[in-house]
């Protein structure tokens, strides 16, 4: 049975004569978290946490023994190891969740599995493409296992190749067209993501992770963006600036939509750190930082009034 969610409680609640009791008991049902639901954060996030300190281990002790360790030792000890999870998370009964943290951690077995052999056979275990190899082969098992652990290690994967390509073979690209770039990926990403749980009821898709990606998008949006306004004026810059403006909107809208004041708080942030980069560009002396000063610790002040007054709004909605 489809879980209910908080917006829908909220459209029964105001277009009908549901008691606030009924309302109420609603919401703890099926929107607040239980006792339940804590212990499987806790089961989750301590697997999660066991498996990294795994594969951590794994990669610390090649690191320590690599000069004592004969380069069949070290291909053979590394591919045992991801043949050995994949097939225990294959073809053992196990919980689906344990099989997904598994495969995940397979998946980060295969980047140490090209990393040693480029070491051991020079092939340049540091270049962008070990990193485009890792994302391409692992990439439909990230579609089939659809975890979103996996997810996060994949599109991590995408970012890093695309900036060690930048650093190692695009030298044209300049550090405006480049965040441009890492904005534009990331948010085609988040729109997916976003448009897919919407259109496809049966794809859950984590908050936490959606809000990564967000998070990633607008980290790049405000580097770009103050870079851009300290450099010289290119092409680049005034495409970043129409998309970054378009997106925003866009966050924004689909902020006051959803009830979500991720959006909107760190979309206003951005915006703020954006701004105040132009007024140093305007001047750079004593009294332009008061100005500067005195615009942070307003805008900031007006922000959060202003998302506590929303919350209050949405929650007397529900209520």
């Amino acid at each position: 049975m489809e879980k209910i969610r908080r917006e829908e409680i909220r459209i029964i609640a105001k277009n009908s004569n549901w008691s606030t009791s009924s309302v109420s008991k609603a919401l703890h049902d099926h929107i607040y978290n239980a006792s339940g639901d804590w212990l499987k954060f806790l089961k989750v996030f301590f697997l999660g946490l066991g498996v990294s300190f795994t594969v951590a281990g794994i990669i610390f002790f090649f690191a320590y023994n690599w000069d004592a360790l004969h380069k069949f030792a070290k291909l053979g000890l590394i591919s045992g190891l991801l043949v050995a999870t994949t097939l225990t998370a294959v073809l053992a009964k196990l919980n689906p969740l344990v099989k997904k943290a598994l495969l995940t951690a397979s998946a980060v077995l295969v980047g140490l599995f090209l990393a040693v052999f480029g070491q051991v056979y020079q092939t340049g275990a540091n270049a962008y493409d070990l990193f485009l190899n890792w994302t391409l082969l692992i990439a439909i098992w990230v579609a089939i296992v659809n975890f979103a652990p996996l997810w996060t290690v994949f599109i991590t994967l995408i970012n890093i190749t695309i900036v060690l390509y930048a650093e190692q073979v695009a030298h044209g690209w300049s550090d405006v067209f480049l965040h441009s770039l890492l904005f534009g990926v990331n948010s085609f990403i988040l729109v997916v993501f976003l448009l897919g749980s919407e259109w496809a009821k049966n794809i859950n898709t984590p908050s936490w992770f959606t809000h990564l990606i967000a998070l990633a998008a607008i980290v790049y949006a405000t580097m770009g963006v103050c870079i851009g306004i300290f450099d010289p004026p290119e092409t680049a810059f005034y495409m970043l600036l129409f998309t970054v403006l378009l997106l925003y909107v866009a966050g924004v809208l689909y902020g006051l939509q959803n009830k979500s004041a991720f959006y909107l708080s760190v979309i206003g942030f951005s915006s703020i750190i954006m701004f105040s980069a132009f007024l140093i560009k305007l001047s750079g002396d004593a009294g332009m930082f008061l100005i500067i000063s005195l615009f942070i610790i307003s805008s900031v002040t007006l922000l959060i009034m202003w998302l506590i007054k929303l919350h209050r709004k949405w929650n007397a909605q529900i209520g």
